[in-house]
């Protein structure tokens, strides 16, 4: 067994400073703490305190707020989380579902290139299928991500490496299941941000039905290039 590299101070500080939110109930725009009481209660120097305070707001649960009376602050919700590329509302566990969708990612390489080797016919038809739904789902974004995780679970199921499968189906199911409703408030917005992710979609799954592994590899990396 190949055991867990352990945390940085800053990380830990970080998962630290997350569960002190949840311990103590606090809610959008509270204080957590200034940076001197995080210097005062973990004995950490201000480098380490600036880079979980960094990592938090990087995940988008803290905000930073500099000058006097700053300090940690629980950010406002906001309607859209950005999680890599992903539009999704996650107020539930954001760190790990962040981490989910990085070892999902992670496998996309593999699960797409077994996908275009071994599709069968039955496979091409129910893709096809998929991707009509799909543009029929461009007029919201909640309907069109739950066509996205549908398209994806199927073409998850076509490698025969079953291992890599049970583990990308079920970091799909969790970050599901934590995912709430997602709409731009801008419309324009959303409409461009779902153009852009069909045609990124229909090139992934063209290149899969041709068969052809270098162009797979080419769109599961443009899958994964975050929009401006």
């Amino acid at each position: 067994m190949v055991n867990a590299e352990p945390l940085t101070r800053a990380e830990a500080l970080a998962a630290d400073i997350e569960s002190m939110i949840v311990e103590r109930g606090l809610g959008p725009g509270d204080l957590i703490g200034t940076m001197e009481e995080f210097r005062d209660r973990s004995g950490y120097g201000r480098a380490t305190i600036s880079e979980a305070a960094r990592l938090l707001s990087d995940r988008g649960g803290v905000e930073i707020r500099p000058g006097r009376g700053g300090g940690l602050f629980v950010a406002q919700p906001n309607p859209i989380v950005r999680l890599r590329h992903t539009l999704l509302t996650v107020r539930k566990m954001p760190t790990t579902v962040a981490d989910a969708i990085a070892v999902r990612e992670a496998l996309e390489p593999l699960i797409a290139t077994d996908a275009a080797r071994h599709r069968s016919r039955q496979d091409i038809s129910d893709l096809r299928k998929l991707m009509t739904t799909l543009r029929r789902a461009t007029t919201s974004t909640d309907p069109f991500l739950r066509a996205n995780w549908a398209l994806h679970e199927r073409i998850a199921e076509i490698t025969p490496n079953h291992v890599a499968k049970a583990v990308y189906l079920s970091m799909t199911h969790f970050i599901s299941d934590l995912s709430e409703r997602a709409d731009l408030d801008d419309t324009g917005r959303s409409a461009d941000y779902l153009r852009v992710r069909l045609q990124v979609h229909a090139e992934l799954v063209e290149a899969i039905i041709a068969g052809d592994v270098a162009r797979t590899a080419a769109a599961v990396e443009c899958h994964h290039t975050p929009m401006p």
